[in-house]
């Protein structure tokens, strides 16, 4: 029994060992590396949380993050992996641009939720596309799904520097949105908007899905014991597309969420890295959709946090980026029970 409870709980111990270590180390890195320690130390831990603006857009971080990662817990319940997250997210906010500046007849309510489901249809393409190759053709979902992404992201950055450009400003970046046309903010003037209630919805939704039904049920076992599953009379290769596809979906939902939520319009590389600190996420909740939201708080912490110390302290650019190298890396280490 003793052994089973620290079985069951090793998944936890190694997330707060990592999360510790990973803090423990930049606050040494900080200590070594600042003029003012305690002032970047102070900024670090307490900047995120310092006023409504800083609390919003860390927030705003968390949601996007939590969906993110939810795309990459997905994939890897149902036995495969998702590298192509960022492409999914950068095509999947675009198309949602492309319907947010048409159709002006709609109104704003249903121009957001066209513009949700293609964002969704987009990402469920690219990432379903590369289920199809792993089930009948045997290819490695990994490369494809990374390949997709890679060669259709030189494309996003054509159309939002070029035919969808806001030629009135200097930035490469689409026209703003109209009010009506993007989700509602919480916090003004933060970024965070509806999205963050969206986010722990389909947290919740996934968990439901996944852990309440017989469906899901299958789901999970395909994913994780293939043998099982086929003896069983649901073969994992059944489930392959249905995973990358879920998860592809997620991913472009989360680019709707960034272009509709946090900048109200659509700018050359929006997605910033959020379909990497995504998989960083999910290693750190450790697949399971309830543990996603404290993972991706603690994740968009740590950054804010470090792009804080960043700006305010004289932190070295390098300094930061290694900060969250670290958490990448410890994310990783698994405690044995």
């Amino acid at each position: 029994m003793r052994t089973a409870g620290r079985a069951r709980f090793a998944p936890l111990w190694g997330a707060v060992f990592s999360l510790g270590s990973g803090i423990l180390l930049i606050c040494l890195l900080i200590l070594f590396t600042s003029a003012d320690s305690l002032a970047t130390l102070k900024v670090f831990f307490l900047g995120p949380w310092s006023s409504p603006w800083f609390i919003g857009n860390t927030l705003d971080m968390v949601a996007l993050l939590m969906v993110s990662a939810l795309g990459v817990a997905v994939a890897f319940r149902g036995g495969t992996f998702n590298l192509g997250g960022e492409g999914q997210i950068y095509l999947g906010g675009l198309g949602a641009t492309v319907v947010l500046l048409s159709f002006p007849t709609l109104s704003g309510t249903l121009s957001l939720l066209l513009a949700a489901l293609v964002s969704l249809v987009i990402g469920a393409l690219m990432g379903g596309l590369s289920g199809v190759l792993k089930r009948y053709a045997r290819a490695d979902e990994l490369i494809t799904s990374f390949l997709f992404s890679a060669a259709l992201t030189p494309v996003a950055d054509y159309l939002i520097a070029g035919p969808l450009r806001d030629k009135s400003g200097s930035l490469l970046a689409s026209p703003r949105f109209a009010p009506e046309r993007t989700l509602t903010h919480l916090l003004p003037p933060s970024s965070l908007s509806t999205s963050f209630l969206w986010a722990i919805g389909l947290v919740f939704l996934v968990y439901i899905l996944m852990n309440r039904t017989e469906s899901g049920y299958r789901f999970r076992v395909a994913g994780t014991s293939p043998e099982f599953a086929r003896y069983g009379g649901f073969p994992a290769p059944a489930y392959w597309v249905y995973a990358m596809a879920s998860s592809g979906a997620l991913h472009g939902l989360a680019g709707f969420f960034a272009v509709a939520g946090t900048y109200g319009l659509c700018h050359q590389g929006f997605s910033g890295g959020l379909g990497w600190s995504g998989i960083a996420v999910a290693l750190i909740g450790r697949n399971k959709p309830l543990a996603l939201f404290p993972a991706a708080l603690m994740f968009a912490w740590l950054k804010a946090g470090s792009d804080g110390a960043l700006l305010a302290s004289g932190l070295q650019f390098e300094t930061s980026a290694f900060v969250q190298a670290i958490i990448l890396l410890l994310v990783t280490v698994r405690r044995k029970p």
